[in-house]
Order: structure tokens, then sequence, then C-alpha cells
């Protein structure tokens, strides 16, 4: 089997991700496929850290601003559109650089998940996500764990999407997404990939963090969500409820303090940056670099000694 060559460039949210794989694409005939789920979605620019053209530097980026702010989308419509993606950019006898901090995202991709036809309700996902705003998250993992264990033990109650598709997954298929997971990693995936990370003690990282949400204010955060609100985008969406926006919405509504909307915002991303650090690790495939050393250059060293020329 010709596996496919695939760059991979992972890790938590702040860590320097977008910069390196533009530079990585430069050097070596590169394109970007993002890898984030919120990225994807149309008009949600500032709060996702959606890198503008100046940035990209010229660099094609694919799977972003590929969804409407009211549409759903799944993990299993991201991995079928970016397989097809990374076709064509190897089509075109240059490098897909897989890039971003939605490690579901990432692993699936990358392990070739495969994702059955018949596993998904849009009306069943509606009900459990109804079911969720009337009755609380509890309740969606207390049904969960009856017919799941494994997934109700594994994932994080704010992770209320993740706990809604595996209660759907169940439902429509009749097997735990768990095993169907476990099953998968089985499976020889169609990719080669060539996988790093940039690795940071945890203070810098926070210390980053709370820089950039400061960029974000500054970069117009708030007249984004507002306008946002004012297309008729509430806090009901999946997307609004991501960081950033919710707590914008908050603000608003004048729930809160725009100071204490912020200081929400850098405690939700240090927290998911700590997350997206314990999903990163598990993997043992991942390169680390440490942020002390010439990250460009160790970047290269790893694409060197993995049969990457530029």
């Amino acid at each position: 089997m010709n596996k496919i060559p695939l760059i991979v460039i992972g890790g938590p949210t702040a860590s320097g991700k977008t910069a390196l794989s533009i530079e990585i694409a430069k050097e070596y005939n590169g394109e970007i496929v993002s890898a984030d789920s919120m990225q994807i979605y149309k008009h949600l620019d500032i709060g996702t850290a959606k890198p503008d053209m100046e940035e990209r530097g010229g660099i094609i980026h694919h799977m972003m601003d590929i969804a409407e702010p009211y549409e759903s989308f799944s993990v299993a419509e991201y991995v079928k559109m970016a397989h097809d993606v990374i076709k064509n950019i190897r089509k075109k006898n240059k490098n897909a650089i897989l890039t971003g901090g939605t490690g579901l995202y990432i692993t699936s991709l990358v392990n070739d998940v495969d994702f059955r036809e018949d596993d998904s309700d849009s009306e069943l996902r509606k009900e459990l996500q109804k079911l969720c705003d009337e009755k609380g998250i509890d309740f969606l993992v207390e049904m969960l764990t009856k017919f799941d264990p494994v997934s109700a033990q594994r994932l994080h109650k704010n992770n209320t999407r993740r706990i809604i598709r595996a209660i759907e997954f169940y439902k429509m298929t009749g097997v735990p997404i768990s095993k169907h997971q476990e099953e998968t990693k089985k499976k020889e995936s169609r990719y080669q990939p060539c996988m790093m990370a940039i690795k940071w003690d945890m203070e810098k990282l926070y210390e980053r963090i709370e820089k950039r949400v400061d960029q974000m204010i500054e970069a117009g955060l708030e007249e984004e969500v507002k306008n946002l609100c004012e297309k008729g985008y509430t806090k009901q969406l999946l997307c609004m409820q991501g960081i950033g926006y919710k707590e914008m919405i908050d603000y608003l509504n004048g729930y809160c303090s725009l100071d204490e909307a912020v200081e929400k915002i850098k405690t939700a991303t240090r927290h998911y940056a700590k997350r997206q650090m314990t999903w990163f690790r598990r993997d043992d495939r991942i390169n680390w670099i440490d942020s002390s050393q010439n990250i460009l250059e160790k970047a290269k060293e790893i694409l060197s000694i993995n049969g990457y020329t530029r």
C-alpha cells in the first residue's frame, strides 16, 4: 500500500502552530489543511484566531469558512471533505500540511477512521440537544453510561457535542462509539504522517494565551460577536458556544462586565489548552519541539529525517 505523505502540526492553542505551518508550506511547496472545529465557520474570524490574508502569506488554506454558523458540522463530514482536499493537493505534486488544535479532527483523519453512512441523524441530534437544555448534561451522561460507560467516563462534561454524538451513534448503530473507535484503530491508514507539535512550559503558554485574548479584544471581538447576534445567530447555536463567543454574548446581554467576560475567556482558554495537551501527549507519533529551540530549524530537521526535501 503506497501511503500518502502528510505533514501534521498539532498542539494547544497559542503554541505557534499557524506561524510554523505557514513557514513550512513556503519552504516545502505546501498547502494548509485546517484542523480547527471553529475555523470551519464563516464570519467567525477574530474569536477563532483565523489567520487573515496577510498572515497566510499567499499560502492556500483549506477547510476554513466552509459552513454557515447555523449549520451543524460533524467530524465525519470534516474527515470526508479533508480526504478529498488532501488528494487534490497531492495531485498538484504539493505537500498537504494538516494544522490545528482539534485533536479529534486530527486523530480521526490521520488514523483514517471509518465513519458509517448510517450513524447520524440530525433530528435525533436536535432532540438530544433539547433534552440537554431542559434536563442538563448530567442527564445525558447518565443515559450514555447505560450503554457506553467507557465514553461516559472518557468524555468531559463540557464537551456536550461529543456526548450527544456518542448517544446518537449508539441509537443509530447499536454499537458503542468507544468500541467502534477501538476497532478502527486496527485498520491501516492511507496516510504516512510526519507529526510535530511545539512544547511550552504551561505558565509561558498561559501568558501567550492571555496576550492573544487581549489582542482579540483590541482587534474587535466585541464588534464581531455583536454583528453575529444582529444577524440572528443566537447563543443556542453550536458555534456560538465556542470560547470567546458565549462570554461576549453574556457581556452584550448585560450579564457581566467586559473585564469579567475577558477574564472568563482567558480562564476557559487555559483550561482548553490543558485538555489539548492531554490529548496530544497520548499520541507517541508526535515529535515535540521545545519552544526554547529554533522551532523552524528543528521542524526542518524532523522533516528531513522523514524524507522531505525542499
